[in-house]
């Protein structure tokens, strides 16, 4: 291994769909020397998309990961780790997972067609992670492209610290450095976006404002005075406080501005060793503490997975970050607070579907381990118990909320569906397997129609199982909107011992999303302390099935108050009953509610469909919040929606759209019902028969 931590950089590219991610991340390779000639999307050849689905499709749907090793002096190499994310919404789980893996986020951007709504949800993302950002202006030499309005639009849109270090000219057939130079390569010192020199000087003043130091050698000895460190330095600062976001323009087809923004890159871009802390935590709850993985290869290890391919061939492979330490070959790990270490038998660089065997990972580093079932997706692999309970701060991953309930198509391949299913689970943090015992169905969720139809492609192809798939239930829940005491007293004689407890509890609703709460406030002993958690015990037996119309419930504080036992009869089985039967009898006075869930709702389309997407929402007890106009004569209209309301959705708006719409889901609240639905409910629950 001929490079060092400082020499790594890690990149993630994202956007917008058809922004141009896929092609540019071969154009990168192939600048790099890592490609002899780039793939192509149409011809099916790409290293990024090497899945059939993506292939047939045409686009991404999993991340992808590869390297560059760029010698740029004797004895020196530079390494980076390039990762293709999808641009879908659809596959956001894996996109997103790839921003714990990375220290810059490059957002690529459609010369033509400007801000997108994709590009604007990654800025976010990569803004609330502290993650450095940049933007990259692909496509410029395409007819149509307008290089001009495009920056105006980001630097309206994010901010005035969006500023080129290079400018298209030529009708963007070459792009000319602004950086490093105030006059370029043409002889007039012109571009296609005005004087070079306005844009370098700029760019300087925005550098040199971060750090008192070096604006001070600034005034007094001018940009000549600037040693290259010091300019380094302040550069990398700006980009890691967010008061720099470069913009590099490019065409990946033509291969235009490619070698300079790979250059950009490799002398600008932060190493693992500069950019901000990975936001690294021991323990949980209120005794976590925020620790600092220092990037030193002598450290104990401290790596995370943000990645799990089930392989095949090679079984399940675990891809990882090295954030402290050096992970050998032969080496042993722990995972999480695992006391049974694994061996590393083999340890991989990835080049898309190929596997390089190395014998080291350092840190800052990408690396694949394979064959380790009990890895899974944010593992946190370590050689020490020191470093047990150690996490990362959890990314915000969208709530999947879309659902479908499926069936084996073939009987006895009931088992092989299950095992299929957790390992899509495995690989995607936004797909989610759930068995709903009320029902007696398995539940797949995720982020869209198309998220599941991709899935259960990937079941049949991958796994070999087919599936017949139906609208799921409902995950309505149960709560109570008033205060109400219960009191249930349990007697049974049997002719020997007999059973007897007696409680009395009161009820309060809480604030929605604040779950469940038992409060002891027994005085004197009336219900000993050995007989308490027997209460809870019951209560918690009518949580899991409710009691209005069958679901569980939530947001409820119960408060035990009073009882009475006796001496000799007094047993946990008489607590248990007589917590829920008093439970019961409490939220039949308190007003008791059927909730819905309530999803945010975004719709993506042309702007001549706007009518009829609101009037379809609005029949379906829909609230618009808010709609905004995108490039392209595109619409986002923003809404919140029952959940209940959205079966048949992706059909109705592939149908008012001719195919152009899009959405996606969050999942945002619960809410009561309409008292007529909630009716329908209760009068469909079919209560369970109840031992006494």
């Amino acid at each position: 291994m001929s490079y060092s931590t400082e020499s790594i950089r890690n990149v993630a590219l994202a956007g917008h769909p058809g922004a141009g991610k896929t092609t540019l991340f071969e154009a990168l390779l192939q600048a790099g020397g890592a490609l002899q000639t780039a793939g192509s999307i149409e011809r099916g050849s790409t290293v990024s998309d090497f899945d059939p689905i993506e292939k047939q499709r045409g686009h991404s749907i999993d991340t992808a990961i590869a390297s560059i090793d760029h010698a740029t002096a004797p004895n020196q190499t530079v390494h980076v780790n390039l990762i293709d994310t999808p641009g879908y919404p659809d596959f956001r789980g894996p996109a997103l997972s790839a921003l714990a893996a990375v220290e810059t986020v490059a957002i690529v951007v459609d010369a033509d067609r400007g801000i997108e709504y994709g590009t604007r949800r990654m800025m976010e993302y990569a803004r609330n992670r502290g993650l450095c950002r940049v933007l990259v202006v692909n496509k410029i030499d395409h007819d149509g492209a307008n290089s001009a309005r495009v920056l105006d639009e980001l630097r309206e849109s994010f901010g005035p610290e969006c500023l080129p270090l290079n400018l298209p000219a030529d009708g963007g057939k070459q792009v000319i450095d602004c950086f490093s130079s105030n006059t370029g390569s043409t002889p007039d010192g012109s571009s296609d976006l005005g004087p070079v020199a306005d844009w370098h000087q700029k760019i300087i003043d925005q550098v040199v404002e971060i750090n008192e130091t070096v604006m001070e050698h600034y005034l007094d000895l001018g940009e000549g005075g600037l040693s290259g460190q010091e300019l380094h330095d302040a550069f990398e600062q700006c980009l890691r406080e967010g008061h720099l976001v470069p913009v590099l323009f490019c065409s990946a087809r033509s291969g235009v501005g490619v070698k300079e923004l790979l250059d950009v890159a490799e002398q600008l871009f932060p190493h693992p060793g500069e950019a901000n802390p990975p936001p690294f935590v021991k323990g949980n709850g209120h005794d976590a503490q925020q620790i600092a993985a220092q990037p030193d290869p002598k450290a104990h290890v401290i790596a995370d997975v943000f990645k799990i391919v089930n392989d095949p061939f090679v079984g399940k492979l675990g891809i990882f970050r090295v954030y402290q330490g050096t992970v050998k070959r032969d080496s042993q790990l722990f995972v999480n607070d695992g006391k049974k270490p694994f061996k590393v038998g083999h340890l991989f660089k990835l080049k898309g579907r190929d596997h390089i065997e190395i014998e080291q990972a350092i840190p800052g580093d990408i690396a694949a381990i394979a064959k380790v079932d009990e890895l899974h997706f944010d593992a946190v692999l370590h050689d020490s118990h020191d470093e047990d309970q150690i996490h990362l701060a959890p990314l915000d991953f969208p709530k999947p909320m879309f659902g479908l309930a499926v069936d084996a198509a073939s009987k006895g391949h009931e088992q092989k569906l299950s095992t299929a299913l957790h390992k899509l689970a495995e690989e995607d943090p936004c797909f989610a397997v759930e068995h709903e015992a009320e029902t007696n169905e398995t539940v797949i969720r995720g982020l869209s129609d198309l998220h599941l139809r991709i899935n259960l492609e990937r079941l049949k192809d991958k796994y070999g199982v087919e599936v017949k798939s139906r609208p799921p239930r409902i995950a309505y829940r149960e709560t109570v909107s008033g205060k109400a005491e219960g009191h249930h007293r349990h007697k049974k004689q049997t002719g020997g011992a007999g059973q007897f407890g007696e409680v009395f509890l009161r009820i309060e609703p809480l604030p929605r999303g604040s779950g469940f709460e038992f409060v002891d406030e027994v005085k004197g002993g009336t219900i000993p302390g050995q007989f308490l958690p027997a209460v809870e015990k019951g209560v918690r037996q009518v949580l899991g099935h409710g009691a209005l119309a069958g679901y569980p419930m939530q947001d409820v504080r119960v408060i035990v108050f009073d009882g009475k036992h006796h001496p000799v009869d007094s047993k946990e089985v008489a607590f248990v009953t007589a917590g829920k039967k008093a439970f019961l009898d409490a939220i039949s006075k308190a007003r008791p509610q059927v909730l819905e869930p309530i999803v945010d709702l975004e719709v993506n389309a042309p702007e001549q469909h706007m009518g009829d997407i609101s009037g379809g929402l609005a029949s379906k007890r829909a609230r618009i919040n808010g709609t905004d106009t995108l490039r392209g004569s595109e619409i986002l209209v923003k809404a919140q929606v029952p959940l209940s309301e959205l079966e048949g959705y992706a059909a109705e708006l592939k149908s008012v759209t001719a195919g152009r719409g899009r959405y996606s889901l969050d999942f945002s609240h619960y809410e009561p019902v309409p008292a007529q639905m909630q009716q329908k409910l209760v009068e469909a629950y079919k209560p369970r028969t109840e031992e006494d």
